[in-house]
């Protein structure tokens, strides 16, 4: 908070941009206040005031949207790292819950606009996190046409290049919640796993830890679909 202040004590107007080395990250890490989620806890419901921004320091978050049949559809998944709870509106489009225990710091969206106005950098950063928020539901919305082989190739692909640590992944989230993202049923993603490692793409020590054993394999069926990884890290 006290660098945010100097830099208003700087005999510049307001609204006057400049350009620095201040990131988007480090405005929330320093004028921010850490918040921890339990396991499935809610963090902000549809339809509620867009009034912060969220980072994750640990866990992993889900956004989604109920449906009317009772199902989920889930919009992203963000791990650490990553920033969400970006709006083009007032409100939020989806819901947000933590995956697993969560810990967030959580920052007035205010205070970003704010801070956007008089800092070129900031504004840069803010405007490319909105972007990539954008191109990644239209990404999503073009692999929910793919074939269920298409899009279990591409989620592991995306997951292994947000989270690189060789060629095995720890999956955070269940196997429903990945059958809700890729618009499948929990069984279909089950087989669509077992179909990939008969065929040597993939191995299974768990369900949840993934080891990629041909990467090339994954690419060319991701490939196939003419549809690019969704990635949401900032």
């Amino acid at each position: 908070m006290d660098r945010f202040i100097r830099r208003e004590n700087t005999g510049r107007t307001p609204t006057e941009p400049r350009v620095s080395t201040y990131t988007l990250a480090s405005a929330i890490a320093e004028m921010s206040a850490p918040m921890s989620f339990p396991r499935d806890a809610e963090i902000y419901r549809e339809s509620n005031p867009a009034n912060y921004l969220y980072k994750v320091i640990s866990g992993t978050v889900r956004t989604f949207k109920a449906l009317s049949n009772g199902r989920r559809q889930i919009r992203a998944f963000y791990l650490p790292g990553d920033i969400f709870g970006v709006e083009t509106g007032e409100k939020h489009a989806f819901s947000a819950e933590a995956i697993t225990d969560a810990k967030l710091v959580v920052i007035e969206r205010k205070v970003v606009v704010a801070l956007a106005a008089r800092d070129n950098d900031v504004a840069r950063q803010l405007w490319s996190l909105t972007s990539r928020e954008l191109r990644h539901t239209q990404d999503h919305v073009l692999l929910l046409i793919q074939s269920a082989q298409e899009r279990v190739a591409g989620f592991l692909l995306e997951m292994a290049n947000r989270v690189p640590a060789g060629n095995e992944i720890e999956l955070p989230m269940p196997r429903q919640d990945i059958a809700d993202y890729l618009g499948l049923t929990i069984e279909t993603v089950s087989r669509m796993m077992t179909h990939l490692e008969k065929g040597a793409a993939i191995a299974l020590p768990t369900s949840r830890r993934v080891v990629l054993r041909s990467r090339s394999t994954l690419n060319r069926i991701n490939a196939d679909s003419g549809v690019p990884l969704c990635l949401t890290t900032f």
